[in-house]
């Protein structure tokens, strides 16, 4: 997820309308009870484990489907969604809309996905012109023009480009250079000598083996273009950035003209570069890792053209293949699905073409589904739990004990200012330059992408378009934007388990509660917190503030870098900390609020568990989670978020709420002494 949420006010006042109260109460204590029954495992002790007491039997239960890697709330959850969509989708698929509608596009583009016989009997031909581009490469002025097209067609090789908010004039758009080029998920598999990384470099390099035995090559020249492949990426990776290092806004600002990134990189024709991709109005760029391209820079002089033409070869063929025959959408699985996240079967053809119009026409399908499952009113009463949260934020910065009088001054500023948005968006993206057509599949892919990039390339020196999401309405997630100081929250998040119209407020304020208290503290998080309101990259905190901030995010720090979820393999509590933060803050937001309800005071037993009891019941049915190994490998090294059952444990913890709640006493699993418990929010 890209970050959370939380809750305030009772959810039954804002979303219920029940004319029998007695009636409202049983259906609560049915839910609850039902929870129980297929979560809690009475074995463990909740004193030492509550991650495995509150979801234990679920865990032992619900093994993973052989074409998922994971099987959590958030995967049953976007199962569902699919499920809905694909109604959707089919339905428009069948209708043979007028040619330029949305339901044409989305019906067309989803159709020529499902043709697998035309896709197979289809084979290279669609991309054969991409490689005729490449075979006929003959000058470095070649190779730029090159790397351009597939920018914006296929792929993008070497580095990404593209418009971002100025970090430090937050209502402009500036182009945008980042270091990229890689193949594998992570710089770290290139460079570490760990058992892990060895094994996915080798096996990455079969992979490539394979793939170029299937465009045509001998096994001999398959083994030898992998190798410059490897040689490439490798040389990339070692002058990239690593993921905790990107978490610094302030390393990652190195604004200059395109004068000034010739100095820095001047083997590179970025003027022609830039042109090529249709930018002509050269303006200033932020050149995210600039050692990153001085190197490329070297390397454009230093390798022959003959291996960046294998190089381009491989970054068009690994970008399409799941568009194209089985014969390479096998081989794609084999390394992407079942070595590197532990699938054991591949999904539907379904899923995956619908995956991929989710991608290409996101906002056009959501459209579609907002009619018929999200009504105005549910956005409206969403609005509304949102900025109750938000108050109780506001008393959560008023009453914290270790910031500043000034600094807090500031803090509310930026909390007032937070944008929010709900469901979806008032102003759809308009897709009338998008032409889908039934020629092939991967070519809508690649029409597709080309409408992106230059729709993207269009908004560099242009005002920033406050009112545009970046996620669509039936995505299950939600995200806050540092740069626009906003939180977004769409449609197809806000139903079970995260909010249940018919479930009590201890578990609507454990689960959508503290995930709305989530999103609202990435403001205020290890990244969120050096923007100020605007969104601008500003330091508005006092030194001594800063260094109190920074001595408790070093203990969550510390706390996750000592878990260890598989193997000797920990959790990187650099690279997760704004998520930990977030989480630790969003729970005692969201439980603030809650103590505020009739039903908290009330304090009435469901199934024999306090309202405190329950709402930390809530919260781990949210995180509940089986994974494979493999991909359990991959989400340590990439991904920001700790494995479920950390996100459980580590935050709760640290609660003195929680140790009441299930008296929780020294010597117990659960305990952390207070010299190490970490409070922020």
């Amino acid at each position: 997820m890209k970050k959370l949420f939380i809750i305030a006010l009772s959810l039954t006042t804002i979303f219920l309308t029940v004319n029998c109260q007695q009636k409202k109460s049983n259906t609560e204590e049915k839910l609850f009870t039902e929870l129980v029954s297929t979560n809690v495992d009475s074995t463990i002790s909740p004193r030492n484990d509550f991650y495995d007491f509150a979801v234990g039997k679920w865990l032992k239960n619900n093994p993973i489907p052989a074409d998922q890697s994971i099987w959590a709330s958030f995967t049953i959850l976007y199962e569902n969604t699919n499920k809905q969509v694909r109604k959707i989708v089919e339905a428009v698929a069948k209708e043979k809309a007028k040619r330029g509608t949305i339901a044409q596009k989305v019906g067309d583009f989803y159709s020529t996905g499902m043709d697998s016989a035309k896709i197979e009997k289809l084979g290279l031909k669609p991309l054969q012109p991409e490689f005729d581009r490449i075979s006929k490469i003959n000058s470095k002025r070649d190779l730029i023009k090159e790397v351009a097209h597939q920018h914006l067609y296929t792929s993008a090789p070497l580095f990404y480009f593209g418009a971002q908010p100025d970090a430090k004039n937050s209502d402009m758009m500036i182009a945008g250079l980042t270091q990229g080029g890689l193949g594998l998920p992570d710089r770290d598999y290139y460079v570490k000598d760990d058992k892990r990384s060895k094994q996915v470099r080798a096996e990455y390099v079969k992979y490539m083996q394979k793939i170029f035995t299937l465009l045509g090559d001998s096994k001999e020249q398959a083994e030898k273009n992998s190798g410059v492949i490897m040689k490439i990426e490798t040389r990339l990776a070692k002058h990239s950035r690593t993921r905790v290092e990107r978490r610094d806004p302030n390393k990652n600002y190195n604004k200059m003209s395109v004068n000034d990134l010739e100095k820095l990189a001047p083997n590179f024709d970025w003027k022609l570069f830039f042109t090529s991709l249709g930018w002509n109005n050269l303006g200033d760029i932020n050149v995210g890792q600039p050692e990153f391209f001085k190197e490329e820079s070297k390397m454009i002089n230093e390798i022959p053209l003959p291996e960046w033409k294998q190089y381009l070869r491989w970054n068009l063929i690994r970008r399409a293949s799941n568009y194209l025959n089985s014969a390479f959408v096998n081989a794609n699985f084999k390394f992407w699905g079942e070595f590197l996240r532990g699938s054991k079967k591949m999904r539907p053809r379904w899923k995956r073409v619908l995956s991929a119009t989710n991608g290409a026409l996101g906002e056009a399908i959501g459209q579609l589904y907002v009619k018929k499952y999200f009504p105005p009113e549910a956005k409206e009463r969403a609005n509304k739990i949102v900025h109750t949260l938000l108050e109780s934020m506001k008393e959560s910065i008023q009453n914290n004990t270790w910031m500043s009088d000034s600094t807090k001054k500031q803090a509310l500023i930026k909390l007032a200012a937070f944008g929010v948005k709900i469901g979806y968006p008032d102003k759809w993206k308009d897709y009338s330059k998008l032409e889908i057509k039934t020629d092939s599949y991967v070519q809508n892919v690649m029409r597709s992408n080309e409408f992106d990039v230059k729709r993207n390339l269009a908004k560099i020196g242009k005002p920033v378009d406050k009112s545009e999401w970046h996620m669509n309405p039936q995505t299950v997630n939600a995200y806050y934007s540092p740069l626009n100081n906003e939180i977004v929250f769409p449609a197809a998040i806000l139903q079970p388990p995260f909010y249940d119209v018919n479930a009590d407020d201890a578990t609507n304020y454990g689960a959508m509660g503290a995930v709305i208290g989530h999103e609202i503290t990435h403001g205020f998080d290890d990244q969120g917190r050096q923007f100020d309101a605007k969104g601008n990259l500003k330091d508005w905190w006092t030194k001594k503030d800063a260094e109190k901030y920074k001595e408790r995010a070093q203990k969550i720090i510390d706390q996750f870098n000592s878990y260890v979820p598989i193997d000797s393999m920990h959790i990187n509590g650099q690279l997760t900390q704004g998520e930990n933060i977030a989480d630790l803050g969003g729970l005692t937001i969201s439980y603030n609020s809650y103590k505020k309800t009739d039903e908290f005071k009330q304090n009435k037993k469901l199934d024999g568990f306090t309202p405190t009891q329950r709402f930390f019941f809530s919260w781990a049915n949210v995180w509940k989670t089986n994974i494979r190994p493999a991909l359990l490998k991959l989400r340590l090294k990439t991904d920001p978020h700790s494995p479920g059952k950390y996100r459980v444990n580590g935050p709760l913890s640290n609660l003195t709420f929680f140790y009441k709640a299930f008296n929780v006493k020294p010597g117990d699993k659960m305990w952390r002494p207070d010299s190490v418990r970490v409070k922020i929010w």
